[in-house]
């Protein structure tokens, strides 16, 4: 069994860990230039939804995958609308995603989830700052 400051350095890694790659995944599009800003970060969006599929069938329980399903089908609907709509959709997108990472942390509700909620939870929330302070500077996303 875990100690409770062996869980906490777990933790505080993870989320060093998704500051830094959310860094880098709020700079992904310039390898990929071809593509709009808001086409990489719907991508991008939908891939980390996504992910909570793979846990669910992992853990197993119907209910669950039913579930985490239907919340990432959300994330695809979110997404889609940003590729053509307003940037801030990808905002809310990542920022939502960030939320549900919180919420997964707290609750447990797909077991095994263990580090990935507050790595995840990290990397919606720098991408989602980085995305507003592009837009409020009048970035064009397309």
């Amino acid at each position: 069994m875990e100690t409770t400051q062996h869980k906490s350095l777990d933790t505080r890694a993870a989320i060093r860990w998704g500051i830094a790659v959310g860094v880098v995944n709020a700079a992904a599009p310039a390898a990929l230039w071809w593509l709009d800003l808001a086409t990489v970060h719907s991508m991008v969006i939908v891939l980390i939804a996504s992910v909570y599929i793979g846990f669910a069938v992992a853990d197993g329980r119907p209910r669950v995958i039913a579930i985490e399903c239907s919340v990432a089908l959300l994330f695809v609907g979110i997404a889609a609308a940003a590729v053509t709509g307003s940037a801030w959709l990808l905002v809310a997108g990542y920022f939502g995603h960030g939320c549900k990472d919180l919420w997964q942390h707290r609750t447990h509700f797909v077991s095994g989830t263990r580090w990935w909620p507050p790595f995840c939870a990290a990397v919606d929330w720098v991408v989602a700052g980085s995305l507003a302070a592009l837009i409020v500077a009048g970035v064009q996303f397309r």
